[in-house]
This record gives C-alpha cells, structure tokens and sequence, in this order.
C-alpha cells in the first residue's frame, strides 16, 4: 500500500509519508500492524524518521525498489 505509492510516485523522494495513525484510519488496520508497516519501510530503507517532524521518502527509495526489482528477476 504506502510502498506501491512511494514506488509509483504518489510519494515522492523527501515527501511525508502518512502516520501510523494516519495509515490505521485509511486502511483500517490495526495500530500494531501500521506500526510494523512503517518499521519494514525503515529497514528496507525507502523512509527515514525525523524526530518531531514524521516520517519521509528516502532520497535513495526509487534505486532502491528498481533494485529490488531486479533482483527479483534475477532470482524468478
């Protein structure tokens, strides 16, 4: 869902993503569940925290998921 809109443009590099809060209200999912939606963006390095400010697109996510995606070629 917020990786498909960053990967399609919705969200842009340096653009806020929504908040948990924002994510549970939207997609009506659990709190727990948009945390760690949040958490596997983070590790997969797509978003980055400011603290105070909210979570944004990483500078780097659209080579990261072109990447990705190559990988994934290579290993199907």
């Amino acid at each position: 869902m917020i990786r498909d809109r960053i990967e399609d443009g919705t969200y842009p590099p340096r653009s806020r993503v929504p908040s948990v809060q924002a994510i549970v209200a939207e997609f009506g999912i659990a709190t727990a569940t948009a945390a760690k939606v949040n958490v596997g963006l983070k590790k997969e390095g797509l978003v980055y925290t400011e603290i105070g400010m909210g979570s944004f697109v990483s500078p780097d996510a659209p080579a990261l998921i072109k990447k990705a995606r190559a990988d994934d070629v290579d290993a199907g």
